[in-house]
């Protein structure tokens, strides 16, 4: 086989375009590769697809899979045409998509490695700019987003993750049954959240059975002013609830030891962790030790039984029976004269109807905190991001679920 005729095959060249040469520069380590329409070929708009008379050609270069360790550059003289629609716009090639300077062959590579690792590391892999990965990339998000059908999640969660330090965050609104981001917002105020929902049609607002979240004032007021019923919708998530009273737990001992020590006890020393660790991932040493320690008259026994009673509270079926049981709970922490758990009282018995809410609908934030987790590890990999919209980007390349590759060329 001749080596242009290899060329077409490799490149999948066909009619109207053809290979007509094919030249090795040693010294340079490239293969260039040129091709051409063939005489009298027809040309159409890329917007319309209507035939259109010819207008110009531009000479073009794009970077292709590389022939046995050699550099290989694809050229053709691309054909414009003039549009009585759209103007003078440059024809469509089989072997890129417009505005690339790669050949869709290449650009998946990239894609592949993109996903294993950071912008720079490929780009030291590939021997290419920075900027030329992060075209890739920013091309890939273009291409996914642009073919994500109209979705209708069920069951969504709403977190706030750190772009950077000194508070600034970005919303990520998650499909919780697939594990994907449907939406990075630039901060976490309420039109942000609200503009989400508001690109959403009627019935994917109707769509929406459940919304996990924190008690972040902006989240819980953009849904309830979005979604119809959102009342009944919002749950308030078991870990964040968990979080609040494990703090006033090691509030209350904080205070407590400080106390004790100044008295010359020293019944709480070393025990912080005690506290916060589930008793079923203790060793038996730690077993034994804690539970003379929670055995105890200590204030912070009492403070973590509470929160333990908490905790437990989660199994119910019936919204009715679940009411009952926090109220039963909300009275003894009021009782409990201690400030930190009383704080937390206050806050849960505001946000009781999202507690019930997420009882009884049994969900949770965690399929939006393990995303949280992943975006983290982004960040650590790609030693942070110039700017908010390279962050979105790099979120909904790895965490998007988009068929990220050129077209013909799909994993």
């Amino acid at each position: 086989m001749r080596d242009k005729e290899l060329y077409a095959q490799i490149l999948g060249i066909k009619s109207p375009w053809q290979v007509t040469d094919v030249e090795l520069s040693v010294p340079e380590g490239e293969v260039t590769v040129q091709a051409e329409q063939e005489a009298g070929a027809k040309s159409c708009c890329p917007n319309c697809g209507k035939e259109s008379p010819g207008y110009d050609a531009r000479r073009r270069r794009w970077r292709h899979l590389d022939t046995c360790q050699y550099k290989t550059i694809l050229v053709a003289d691309v054909p414009r045409v003039k549009c009585e629609e759209h103007g003078v716009v440059t024809v469509s090639v089989p072997w890129a998509e417009p505005g690339s300077g790669f050949t869709a062959m290449f650009e998946a590579l990239v894609i592949d490695w993109l996903k294993e690792a950071s912008i720079s590391a490929v780009s030291r892999l590939m021997g290419l700019s920075w900027n030329a990965i992060d075209g890739i990339m920013q091309r890939a998000v273009v291409r996914g987003m642009s073919r994500r059908e109209a979705v209708f999640p069920t069951q969504i969660g709403v977190d706030e993750t750190a772009f950077r330090k000194r508070h600034d965050y970005v919303t990520i609104v998650s499909d919780q049954q697939e594990g994907s981001v449907l939406h990075v917002g630039s901060d976490r105020r309420k039109e942000t959240l609200k503009a989400w929902y508001g690109s959403l049609t009627k019935e994917q607002r109707e769509a929406i059975e459940s919304v996990s979240m924190d008690m972040w004032p902006a989240f819980i007021n953009a849904t309830l002013e979005s979604l119809p019923e959102a009342d009944e919708k919002i749950a308030f998530d078991k870990f964040h609830v968990a979080k609040y009273l494990g703090e006033a737990v090691d509030k209350v001992r904080r205070q407590e030891h400080k106390a004790l020590m100044a008295e010359g006890y020293e019944d709480l020393k070393g025990s912080k962790h005690d506290w916060l660790y589930n008793p079923e991932n203790m060793t038996r040493k730690q077993k034994i030790r804690f539970k003379s320690l929670r055995d105890s008259t200590l204030k912070t026994a009492r403070a973590w039984a509470i929160k333990e009673l908490a905790m437990s509270l989660w199994h119910y079926v019936s919204k009715t029976w679940a009411h009952k049981g926090w109220e039963q709970w909300l009275s003894w922490a009021v009782r409990s004269r201690l400030d930190p758990i009383k704080e937390v009282a206050r806050t849960i018995k505001e946000h009781l109807w999202g507690i019930l809410n997420a009882v009884v609908l049994k969900v949770s934030n965690g399929p939006a905190e393990g995303l949280n987790s992943r975006i983290k590890m982004l960040k650590v990999r790609s030693r942070g991001f110039r700017n908010k919209e390279r962050f979105a980007n790099a979120i909904y390349f790895h965490l998007g679920g988009l068929d990220l590759y050129p077209e013909g060329v799909g994993k």
